[in-house]
């Protein structure tokens, strides 16, 4: 089907990060855009204000009343059951339907591409990236998996701009439909077991995307990762970067001075000294050194990088602080992989080292929580203080012996607690705290506002 041809799109799982991106998008081309989801969410309500008709009924045959299937896009997220009624009746009608991916690979077919991927750490640096590119001349476009503060949205629109930055998602292989000109991979630590049954099979998966990129395409790897371990085709450019010694782009010195991260550059014989990143963190410094390199390798000049850095905010609910007092912080991160998890308190506890840390957590899938159990207790462990909550199921059914509970008792602390989401701010009541981070990639961030509500309302 021709993109130019279609007058109405229909998203089967709207509120998704993903899709309400594209369905952005869509609107913001005049096509008439219509979506299902099963709850209401800041995101569907974001999405009505901008025009989009969303509904929380899984309507059946209802769906297609009113719709030509001549000149009408169906795109649904592998998070819809095959067996959702709209979805049987739009495959059944003979509706041209697809998955988010195809629709995305499609979208960018058409622009110059910069793509990010890695198990973890996409999200930010494709926000970086997006914002630094956004500030150059040629302006570009942008589809990324969370809400950037500079713009408050997961979509950046150009009608000028020829070029687009596309988080690269390895989940359901989605990244296998896009085929870049430019790409990061940030990192590569087994993740979605449920999909892929081992790392072997994920490793496979990523090769498969470095293949994807033009011949004469770049590639930045991070250089904890063996570039020997993959077959690349003939003429793909690859460089490194990292804190390690061996990166082709090196990154040396952080360092928290007056409030500000700095870090500085080394590639070959050029040094960049100084170079200034809102956000906390080594692996945040990884993500802005990579982004640095890309950038001043196809041209963007070293003062409007270090411009553009200096001016991110950063991504809602990556480091993301809502209270900043003397007396209390409360930290907000979607980190939900014990690789995440770490990097994430180990980072506040470099900031803060001196005051005790409470940490409230959601567990994410079961299968993830049973796949990486010790690793989530022994990340879990670098807090003070543990409030757990249950387990946040998304697409899955329950595993048998895979709970929370059974987490916690892993856990090596004196403190920890089980929690509930309507509890958690009865719980945090009975002993003052001076350093709360909540954690967690499910619904736990309908836990944020009542938060920060009760410790604003107590000042």
């Amino acid at each position: 089907m021709n993109f130019n041809q279609i007058h109405t799109v229909y998203f089967i799982g709207i509120g998704g990060i993903g899709m309400s991106a594209l369905a952005r998008y869509f609107n913001s081309q005049g096509k008439r855009v219509i979506g299902y989801d099963k709850t209401e969410t800041v995101l569907t309500k974001k999405l009505v204000e901008e025009g989009v008709s969303v509904h929380y009924q899984d309507l059946g045959v209802e769906a297609l009343h009113g719709l030509d299937k001549s000149n009408t896009l169906v795109v649904y997220t592998p998070a819809i059951p095959a067996t959702m009624s709209e979805l049987v009746c739009f495959n059944q009608d003979g509706f041209y339907v697809i998955k988010r991916a195809k629709a995305l690979g499609i979208i960018s077919s058409e622009f110059e591409t910069y793509a990010v991927a890695g198990t973890h750490g996409k999200t930010t640096t494709s926000a970086i990236l997006a914002h630094v590119l956004y500030q150059t001349e040629e302006k570009c476009n942008a589809f990324i998996g969370g809400i950037t503060s500079n713009y408050n949205s997961n979509c950046i629109i150009d009608a000028t701009a020829k070029r687009v930055v596309v988080e690269a998602d390895e989940f359901d292989r989605s990244f296998l439909q896009l085929k870049p000109n430019y790409a990061i991979i940030t990192t590569m630590d087994s993740d979605h077991l449920d999909i892929y049954g081992d790392g072997e099979h994920l490793q496979q998966s990523f090769n498969d995307f470095i293949n994807l990129i033009n011949v004469n395409g770049h590639l930045w790897l991070q250089s904890s990762l063996d570039v020997s371990e993959f077959e690349l085709n003939k003429g793909l450019q690859v460089n490194t970067y990292g804190f390690e010694d061996e990166a082709d782009w090196k990154g040396e010195n952080l360092r928290y001075e007056n409030g500000y991260f700095y870090f500085d550059i080394v590639n070959g014989e050029r040094r960049f000294d100084k170079v200034e990143f809102g956000l906390p963190g080594k692996h945040n410094a990884e993500n802005a050194l990579a982004v640095f390199a890309l950038c001043f390798t196809n041209g963007v000049s070293e003062r409007l990088i270090r411009e553009a850095f200096q001016s991110f905010k950063g991504v809602k609910r990556r480091f993301d602080f809502h209270i900043r007092r003397d007396d209390l912080v409360v930290i907000d991160d979607y980190a939900h992989h014990p690789t995440e998890i770490r990097a994430f308190l180990s980072s506040v506890k470099t900031i803060y080292p001196d005051r005790e840390l409470t940490t409230v957590f959601q567990p994410h899938l079961f299968s993830r929580t049973r796949d990486f159990m010790d690793d989530f207790a022994s990340a879990l462990e670098l807090t003070d203080e543990l409030f757990l909550l249950d387990i946040y199921p998304a697409r899955e059914e329950p595993i048998s012996g895979v709970t929370s509970e059974r987490l916690l008792e892993k856990v090596k602390l004196d403190k920890k607690y089980m929690s509930t989401k309507l509890n958690i701010v009865e719980d945090l009541n009975r002993k003052n705290k001076e350093l709360i981070v909540i954690v967690g990639a499910g619904d736990i961030d309908t836990c944020i506002q009542p938060i920060i509500n009760n410790y604003k309302s107590n000042t």
